[in-house]
């Protein structure tokens, strides 16, 4: 890296967060103009574009509360930010209406900041300050064994993986977690039927195909008493720790778990565990005791269970941590999850992705375990129940098969890499088959995942073929497009002529130049924002904008052009724009393509 950009990146280092940045500067500005620092807040805003690009609201609360003048107070902090010399360089300043002051960054600043920032690694080591310090366990997935994973699961799976990586970039320690549903009464009625109707060639074939017609078999065959109460004694057998039956479960876990992660493979979904609930049976006892000890839970039927009588919604429905028979639940083996992910990983954040129908659940689960971890002096790690809506057809129901039943997630994969083959050759006839077969299998993925991401993830959305496979509008293939066309400049170019752009620039001059500058800098802002709400759909409309701010951009303004320094700036415009897209659809969980 040369002198000059070491030099940048330490002088921009930060400037990184820019409204954060800005944040302090206004603060400081008001205790020295004699503020009450206790009242006065800085309130930073994104500007109405006509003047400027972040806005100070403050003034006004804090003079309404002093009975003051606002705009006589914001002219006081004006006052004080005009003799601060570094903010000088970098932006100016104006008050409008009662009191708000703007923000325009200057030219220079936009360009010194996309010179310090100009690869992955500065940018990721910037970022990685707004998560420092902090574990994250990410419980996501979370499909039973011995079944065939279908559309509903694909939510869990893109939804957790994206804010999986956007939380590595901005600094957090991740453990992805797979607590898959291992455990239970589905087992009996599995192994009756493995035992006497398995077809070992079809098992060797797709293992997880003949698992589950397995376990339909079995569950048939259970509407007869006789077989019924086999597939129980089968359970008994399990539950109890007979060698065979232990045997044949890990065996069926196993066979499971090579299944699902073809799938994952497919979709560039690693787990660093599978702790399914099988994993915690053995820490039930002391999450019954300390529940106990603790004075939180009673006997209520025969059931063990815990009420919260504070709460209006659960003061009369009771959290069931054991049931009447004896036997745990989920509610059991999601807390003691709870213990171990707080005493094993150390987890300072956990986040659980499910449906909203399990809202319920982890509501009481939070709760129940606030309380048990204030009386027996635990610190309760931050929790959070990331909740998605359903995927629903254009008949506005939940998508479902031509036979009605729920649609496979493989034969979804399979199909989205088939449109996406015949799309890409209408498109791009001449391709090698080779080539072609690689981006239809990123096109039609990143299709599927982005469709999901792109929507909020608490509203219902419509899978519609046309319109996610489409290269108009907010869509993977958009955006891909979108990166291989700037892709196409620099391979247009000599290596020679990159090496010194940032020496060479000049400082930004037309609209569309400025504005693209400002939309690369409020990355930050987005990744913030996302990462704090976990919502990945932030980003994606972010990089939506990026990439329409990017084609205003070049349709207005010649890139190859004589001028030395108009050429470099609208080269380090094209390059900042491709890393940002780049990188933030990689958080996505979305490859690019150097060409389409």
């Amino acid at each position: 890296m040369p002198r000059l950009l070491r030099f940048c990146g330490r002088l921009m280092q930060d400037w990184f967060d820019v409204a954060k940045k800005i944040e302090s500067i206004v603060a400081e500005a008001a205790a020295k103009a004699g503020l009450d620092g206790e009242v006065f807040s800085p309130e930073i805003r994104t500007a109405d574009p006509r003047f400027g690009d972040l806005q100070a609201n403050g003034a006004l609360p804090y003079a309404k509360r002093q009975k003051a003048n606002p705009r006589q107070v914001a002219q006081q902090i004006v006052a004080q930010l005009e003799e601060d010399p570094e903010l000088a360089k970098r932006a100016t300043l104006s008050i409008a209406g009662p009191g708000f002051i703007n923000f325009k960054f200057k030219p220079a600043f936009l360009l010194d900041w996309l010179n310090a920032f100009s690869h992955q690694t500065a940018f990721r080591a910037a970022a990685s300050s707004l998560h420092a310090d902090e574990k994250v366990v990410v419980d996501y997935g979370s499909p039973n064994t011995a079944k065939q994973m279908h559309v509903g699961h694909i939510r869990s799976i893109v939804i957790g993986e994206a804010i999986c990586r956007m939380l590595e970039f901005c600094g957090a320690e991740v453990v992805r977690d797979n607590h898959i549903g291992d455990w239970g009464t589905p087992y009996g009625k599995l192994f009756y039927a493995y035992k006497r109707h398995l077809d070992k060639d079809a098992l060797a074939k797709d293992p997880l195909e003949e698992l589950e017609r397995l376990y339909k078999l079995g569950s048939e065959l259970a509407n007869d008493e006789t077989v019924l109460e086999e597939c129980r004694q089968e359970l008994v057998e399990l539950q109890n720790g007979n060698p065979d039956s232990i045997a044949l479960w890990e065996r069926v876990n196993e066979l499971s778990i090579q299944g699902l992660e073809t799938i994952y493979q497919q979709l560039d979904v690693r787990y660093d565990h599978y702790l399914g609930e099988s994993f915690y049976r053995d820490k039930v006892e002391q999450v019954y005791q300390e529940l106990n000890d603790a004075g939180l839970s009673k006997e209520s039927q025969g059931a063990l269970v815990v009420f919260h009588p504070e709460h209006p919604r659960y003061a009369k429905i009771p959290f069931i941590v054991r049931k009447s028979d004896g036997a745990s639940n989920y509610a059991t083996t999601d807390l003691a999850t709870m213990l171990y992910r707080l005493e094993h990983f150390q987890a300072t954040s956990i986040v659980i992705v499910t449906d909203f129908r399990q809202k319920d659940h982890f509501e009481q689960l939070e709760l129940t375990t606030r309380k048990w971890f204030e009386k027996t002096g635990r610190s309760m790690p931050k929790f959070s129940h990331v909740m998605f809506g359903s995927i629903n057809g254009e008949d506005g129901k939940p998508i479902k098969s031509r036979s009605g039943d729920p649609i496979r997630l493989r034969d979804l994969l399979a199909e989205a890499i088939e449109r996406a083959a015949r799309v890409v050759r209408e498109k791009n006839p001449d391709l090698p088959e080779d080539e072609l077969a690689n981006i239809a299998r990123v096109v039609g993925i990143s299709s599927i995942k982005y469709a999901d991401l792109s929507q909020n993830r608490s509203s219902d959305y419509v899978f519609a073929w046309d319109k996610l496979l489409s290269f108009e509008g907010n869509t993977a293939p958009y955006l891909l497009y979108a990166a291989a066309r700037i892709n196409s400049i620099f391979r247009k170019l000599e290596a020679e002529q990159l090496e010194s752009l940032d020496a060479q620039a000049s400082p930004f001059e037309t609209p569309e130049e400025i504005a693209l500058a400002n939309k690369i800098l409020s990355v930050v802002s987005v990744l913030q924002s996302a990462t704090e709400t976990l919502r990945p759909h932030l980003l994606g409309t972010y990089l939506f904008e990026l990439a329409g701010a990017f084609s205003a951009f070049y349709n207005a303004n010649k890139v190859i052009v004589d001028e030395t320094g108009i050429k470099a700036r609208r080269l380090i415009l094209c390059q900042r724009t491709l890393l940002v897209l780049e990188t933030g659809l990689s958080l996505l969980g979305i490859p690019t393509l150097k060409r389409m």
